[in-house]
């Protein structure tokens, strides 16, 4: 995979724990909805990211939460604002995974994300509408609490655009002004769909969410085949 410089357009809060950051890369580059790229912060420290923006974007979107010092993402979100206030690129492998949107199946969609997990379901969405694929698609997202939920009126937006689009929003923690789904959100679709055997399924998230929402979905009828997640070959 070719390493590109790119050069850090912005770094800009979405909430007080994720930021977006825009990449413009110096070379022409080629990718599809739902891959990643890798940040190269040395050599040998490489950190993976979904790739927000949809294909065709020359200017790629990241997500990059850090909620916690010192840890995988805030770590390379410093990186990015060291460089960022020296006016330096920053190197990249861009087009990573295997979970790429397949625009030549008919089945029905249902993409589902966890936290920032939702850049990936949101370079889906994108695609879809932008791309006018006409096929029913449910789209879940789950957060902690209604503060996460960093681009709401983007994805209600989405929504209203198609009539076979919907946007679910699930949250863990909810307030009494919530008036919306809550708990776990893959508990959601198990809840909506009695079996999943005819959906294609996207999925996005930590490791151990990937995890149980594999093996929970597998029983309620899904066939791995039609199941994408680039957490599937680690766990």
């Amino acid at each position: 995979m070719t390493i590109i410089a790119c050069t850090i357009d912005a770094i800009e809060p979405l909430t007080p724990t994720v930021n977006r950051v825009l990449l413009t890369p110096t070379t022409p580059i080629s990718y599809q909805s739902g891959q990643y790229l890798q940040l190269c912060l040395t050599a040998d420290d490489k950190r993976p990211f979904s790739i927000a923006s949809h294909a065709g974007s020359q200017q790629i979107e990241l997500h990059i939460g850090a909620a916690v010092v010192d840890n995988f993402s805030s770590q390379a979100l410093a990186h990015l604002q060291r460089l960022y206030a020296a006016k330096q690129p920053v190197l990249a492998e861009i087009g990573l995974g295997e979970a790429q949107l397949r625009t030549d199946s008919k089945r029905p969609l249902i993409l589902l994300a966890g936290g920032t997990g939702f850049s990936y379901i949101y370079s889906i969405a994108q695609t879809l509408a932008k791309q006018n694929i006409q096929r029913p698609v449910f789209a879940y997202w789950g957060v902690r609490d209604v503060e996460a939920l960093y681009h709401h009126p983007e994805m209600q937006q989405w929504a209203s655009t198609n009539q076979l689009y919907q946007f679910i929003p699930v949250i863990q923690h909810s307030t009494p002004e919530w008036q919306g789904r809550t708990g776990l959100v893959h508990q959601a679709v198990l809840d909506d769909f009695a079996s999943l055997a005819e959906y294609d399924i996207y999925i996005a998230g930590p490791f151990a969410m990937a995890g149980v929402v594999r093996d929970a979905f597998l029983q309620q009828g899904a066939k791995r085949e039609n199941m994408f997640c680039d957490a599937f070959a680690y766990i």
